[in-house]
C-alpha cells in the first residue's frame, strides 16, 4: 500500500503539528568547533567546555574508586535493588541472544574451507545522559549488553552533574572506566582520546541534538550504534482497546521530552475520540504535565483507520521506535507488521516495562529509522569477520572461474594472482620467475 493510499484510508482526529529539526547549520558549526577544540587540546577543551556547558569542572574527569563507592553507599537500598534486577534481566536476554550467534565452518565446495568468527569489540564508549530524569535504566541498556559480548573496555561518559546514583548503575552494570564529562565533547574525547580519556572503537548511547550530532560527525573516525531523535511511541487498536491505558502509556512517553512523538491508530471512532478525551483527563493530574502536555500538542496524533490492512500500512509507515498492539488478537496483529524498533504485544506490555527493567533494549532506532535495522542489542558490540582457507582440491575448484572473470574485467593482475596457483609454470615463464 502506497503512502498516498494510507492517507486516503485514514482520518486524523489529532494532526501533529509538524516534527521539529533535528540539527540546523548554528548546531553542526558548533558541534564541529566542539569536535575540533578537543581533538586539538585534548583535556584543556574539556574543562573550557565543563565550566561554559556544565557550570562545573572536576578535580579530575575520571571517576575515582572513593567516588564510585560513597556513590554505592549513599544509593537508597531499594533503588539498589531494583537496579540489581534491571541489570540482571538485560544480562539475562543478551546472554540468550549472544547465545543465538554462532561461529561458522564449512566447506561450500571440496577443498573450500570458508567461515566466520564473532568477535567482540575491543574497546567501547557508552554515553549516558543526564537529561530531566535520571534515568537510571539508561546505563544498563549500553552496559551491560557489552559485558555479555565481552568488550576488552568499557568506558562510561556522563554529566557531571548527574545524579551520583547514576554513577554507581555504570559502576554495577559494568563500566571499566567512568568519566565527568557530558555533550558533545563527551563524544568527541572518546573519539579522538584525550590526556585522560581513551579513544574508543565504537560509541553508543543516546543523548540531546548535541551529542546526536557529535555521534554523526565522529563516525568513520569510530563506529556508532545510530543517530537517534526524540522519543516516539504509537499503539495500533481496534475497539477492544481500553482509552484510558493508551492515553497513560502516551503520555509516559511524552513526559521525556516537549519533542517526543506519541500517537494512536485505531479502527474504532469511539474509541479514538475516548482516548482524545482521557488524554486531557490524565494531564489535569500528571505532576509532568508541563513537558508531556507539550509533546501532546506539539506532536500528539490519533488517526482513524477504514480498516485492518490501512492499519498495518499506517504502523509500517511510521517505523516507530515503540510499537504497541491493542487489538483482540495482537499475535496476529503483530506477526503482519514488519516495520518497528521494539514490539509490545497485547495491553500488558507497556513500554514502560522495557524502558526500566523487563530485560529488552530500550536504545532503539527513531526516525522511520526502523524500516531498516533495529535496536541496540549484544550484536552490536560484536563483529562478524570471514575467514578462509583452500587446499588444492579447492584450487581446482575455483581458480579457473576466478582466472576468466579477472581476464573479462580487464584485471590482469588479479588474472595472473588466481593462475599462479592454478598454473605456476606458465605464469613463470611469462613474468621470468623460477620456482624453488
Amino acid at each position: 500500500m502506497s503512502a498516498q493510499s494510507i492517507v486516503e484510508q485514514v482520518r486524523w482526529i489529532k494532526r501533529p503539528q509538524g516534527q521539529d529539526a533535528q540539527a540546523d547549520r548554528t548546531l553542526t558549526d558548533t558541534v564541529s568547533a566542539i569536535i575540533s577544540r578537543v581533538k586539538q587540546e585534548g583535556d584543556a577543551a574539556l574543562r573550557d567546555y565543563s565550566q561554559q556547558f556544565d557550570k562545573v569542572v572536576p578535580a579530575q574527569f575520571e571517576v575515582t574508586t572513593q567516588e564510585i563507592e560513597q556513590a554505592l553507599a549513599e544509593m537508597d537500598p531499594q533503588t539498589r535493588r531494583d537496579s540489581e534486577f534491571a541489570i540482571a534481566q538485560v544480562r539475562r536476554f543478551a546472554q540468550a541472544q549472544y547465545a543465538t550467534m554462532q561461529p561458522l565452518e564449512v566447506e561450500t565446495l571440496p577443498g573450500v574451507h570458508l567461515g566466520h568468527r564473532i568477535i567482540p569489540i575491543q574497546t567501547v564508549g557508552c554515553y549516558v545522559p543526564g537529561g530531566r530524569y535520571p534515568i537510571l535504566s539508561a546505563p544498563v541498556m549500553s552496559i551491560v549488553p557489552a559485558t555479555v559480548a565481552g568488550c576488552g573496555q568499557i568506558v562510561a561518559c556522563l554529566p557531571p552533574g548527574a545524579h551520583p546514583a547514576m554513577i554507581a548503575v555504570c559502576h554495577m552494570a559494568g563500566a571499566h572506566r567512568i568519566f565527568k564529562i557530558g555533550g558533545a565533547q563527551a563524544i568527541a574525547a572518546m573519539a579522538w582520546g584525550t590526556e585522560s580519556v581513551p579513544a574508543v572503537d565504537k560509541i553508543v548511547g543516546p543523548g540531546n541534538a548535541f551529542v546526536n550530532e557529535a555521534k554523526r560527525q565522529v563516525f568513520g573516525k569510530v563506529g556508532i550504534d545510530a543517530l537517534a531523535g526524540p522519543s516516539e511511541i504509537f499503539t495500533v487498536a481496534d475497539d477492544s482497546a481500553d482509552p484510558r491505558i493508551l492515553a497513560a502509556d502516551m503520555l509516559a512517553q511524552a513526559e521525556h521530552d516537549i519533542h517526543t512523538r506519541v500517537g494512536l491508530a485505531v479502527t474504532s471512532e469511539e474509541v479514538a475520540q475516548r482516548t482524545l478525551a482521557e488524554v486531557e483527563r490524565q494531564l489535569s493530574s500528571l505532576p509532568t504535565a508541563a513537558t508531556a502536555g507539550e509533546a501532546w500538542r506539539r506532536q500528539g496524533e490519533i488517526v482513524v483507520c477504514d480498516s485492518e490492512e490501512a492499519l498495518i500500512a499506517f504502523a509500517d509507515d511510521t517505523a516507530t521506535e515503540h510499537l504497541q498492539v491493542h487489538t483482540r488478537d495482537p499475535h496476529a496483529t503483530a506477526s503482519k507488521i514488519r516495520n518497528y524498533g521494539s514490539l509490545f504485544i497485547g495491553q500488558n506490555a507497556s513500554v514502560v516495562f522495557s524502558d526500566k527493567c523487563c530485560g529488552t533494549n530500550h536504545t532503539l532506532p527513531t526516525m522511520a529509522a526502523a524500516r531498516y535495522t533495529g535496536g541496540l542489542w549484544v550484536g552490536a558490540y560484536v563483529k562478524i569477520c570471514t575467514h578462509q582457507w583452500i587446499d588444492d582440491q579447492g584450487i581446482a575448484a575455483i581458480a579457473e572461474p576466478a582466472v576468466r572473470q579477472s581476464r573479462t574485467e580487464g584485471m590482469q593482475g588479479h588474472r595472473r594472482a588466481a593462475e599462479i596457483r592454478l598454473r605456476p609454470q606458465e605464469i613463470d615463464a611469462i613474468t621470468g620467475g623460477a620456482r624453488d
